[in-house]
């Protein structure tokens, strides 16, 4: 793990040189297929599967008369969502790469239809899905990957003007924003900071100036404490998350119900199917809060388990980047594996009150269509650059 993190800071460094002028002809060749990157994942879905079924069961059977209604609805997206990672997984990435400005319009156009009536679907206050309410999509899971996509594609092509706060950082910073507030009105806080996460992910790999990075930070940061201090909900979460026993029954509740779910499992767990928090003590047990959950019943062993998963998978993902042969490729599986490990760990972070409650999913795991189908092409994505791995670089 060390050596690759060497490998990586050199790769900051070297990436803007000697990529740009790599022969896609003579500077690879065309690899197997990452077995460990899809064990993983296929890891993390299998246990997705076992844990939506447990975990939603008590709510499919009051709401929907059938304890197999959620696992169902996930299967048949596992489905779609792997018919789709098949196709990316065979495409020819230079397409993707000139179809990446498209990519980012159309998502921004999504993010844009949620608020128009009657293409927008409202639940608990918030609008944050298109369609119907048997058939929704969240364009906002589409708009991480068009923005991975669009921002890989833009730094493939600027060099070293990355280090340029005016002609290269700030220009790639207004697709970030636009796309962050829209996010931000549904309101979706969280998915709203992974925006801004992933960007800066990037730019640090693109190997912009951290002083510039700080400085955006800097100027946002003021506007982003106001955001959340002029919206009560907001505001109530970020105080619920500072002392959550202060309100457990009103604010605290989501943490309070959490870390007892957490807290019951201990080491060894209460037994799978056997938890007491998804009976409608826990709120979003099947989405959001499913590590809590599957800690309540897998216990710190089944919990670690999923943790060390999703290290093994930022591993394969680094070294795939490290090896890819071009600057586009190289961003792309940067972009993609940033995605889905800093979404990870916030979901983790906010079920062990590490973490504000943001209502991201748990990749891979959570119950959802559009998270575990945009996760799966990001998977794709990755798998397609480690098809054409570097003659010099490792395996």
């Amino acid at each position: 793990m060390l050596s690759s993190s060497r490998a990586l800071k050199r790769g900051r460094k070297s990436v803007r040189g000697d990529a740009a002028d790599r022969s896609p002809v003579r500077s690879y060749v065309t690899a197997a297929p990452d077995v460990v990157l899809f064990a993983v994942v296929a890891t993390l879905v299998g246990i997705g599967l076992v844990m939506i079924f447990s975990a939603s069961s008590a709510t499919a059977y009051a709401e929907h008369s059938d304890i197999a209604y959620y696992v169902k609805r996930q299967l048949i997206w596992l489905i779609v969502g792997l018919a789709a990672a098949f196709a990316v997984y065979k495409m020819d990435l230079t397409r993707l790469k000139r179809a990446a400005p498209y990519l980012l319009v159309a998502a921004v156009v999504g993010l844009v239809l949620v608020f128009v009536p009657h293409i927008g679907v409202g639940v608990n206050g918030g609008r944050r899905w298109i369609g119907f309410s048997s058939l929704s999509l969240e364009p906002s899971e589409f708009a991480k990957l068009a923005l991975v996509i669009y921002l890989s594609a833009m730094l493939a092509n600027r060099g070293d003007r990355i280090t340029s706060l005016v002609r290269g950082l700030f220009p790639l910073c207004v697709p970030v924003l636009i796309m962050a507030v829209l996010v931000l009105k549904e309101p979706d806080m969280g998915t709203a900071s992974l925006l801004v996460f992933i960007a800066f992910t990037l730019f640090f790999a693109a190997g912009a100036r951290v002083f510039h990075l700080i400085a955006i930070m800097a100027v946002t940061a003021p506007m982003a404490v106001l955001s959340v201090l002029a919206s009560p909900y907001r505001r109530a979460r970020v105080f619920a998350f500072l002392d959550p026993w202060k309100d457990p029954q009103n604010t605290g509740f989501h943490i309070v119900q959490s870390l007892l779910a957490l807290g019951s499992g201990g080491i060894f767990g209460m037994g799978l199917g056997a938890s007491r928090a998804k009976f409608f003590y826990l709120p979003e047990q099947y989405t959001d809060f499913i590590f809590s959950v599957l800690g309540e019943e897998l216990g710190l062993i089944g919990a670690f388990a999923v943790v060390v998963l999703f290290v093994a998978f930022i591993y394969r993902a680094v070294r795939i980047a490290l090896a890819a042969p071009d600057r586009f490729g190289y961003f792309l599986a940067c972009g993609c594996g940033a995605m889905i490990a800093i979404q990870a760990f916030m979901n983790i972070g906010v079920v062990t009150s590490s973490w504000p409650v943001t209502g991201v999913p748990l990749p891979f795991v959570s119950f959802g269509g559009s998270s575990l189908v945009v996760n799966l092409i990001a998977v794709a994505l990755i798998a397609n650059v480690g098809r054409h791995r570097r003659l010099n670089a490792g395996q």
